[in-house]
């Protein structure tokens, strides 16, 4: 059986939130090809809404709804890419940093 350690965390979440694993040791297989495109999206789109709200921030012209709206996606991107971190810090065979 496998144990928790060799499965891969997947970019995103099950029924309730919990999280999803793949255990595979095929890295090209479709399943794995899938959670590295994923991935990659969500890397994207931090970067991008990263930039986003340094330019929001920059201007003195943004309204409280502008900044609850950035704040929301904020979170959902660092909840993207922290699970992206935990993920491939598994994958070097490091220990998970935090519980979702």
């Amino acid at each position: 059986m496998t144990t928790r350690n060799e499965l891969r965390l997947l970019p995103w979440s099950g029924p309730e939130g919990k999280p999803c694993y793949l255990s595979t040791d095929d890295k090209g297989g479709y399943m794995s090809r899938l959670a590295d495109n994923i991935e990659e999206d969500q890397l994207a789109t931090t970067a991008t809404l990263l930039e986003r709200a340094s330019d929001t921030l920059d201007g003195q012209d943004a309204d409280q709804e502008d900044l609850r709206q950035l704040t929301g996606e904020l979170t959902g991107t660092l909840r993207d890419v922290l699970r992206v971190a935990t993920s491939r810090g598994h994958l070097l065979g490091m220990s998970e940093p935090h519980r979702f």
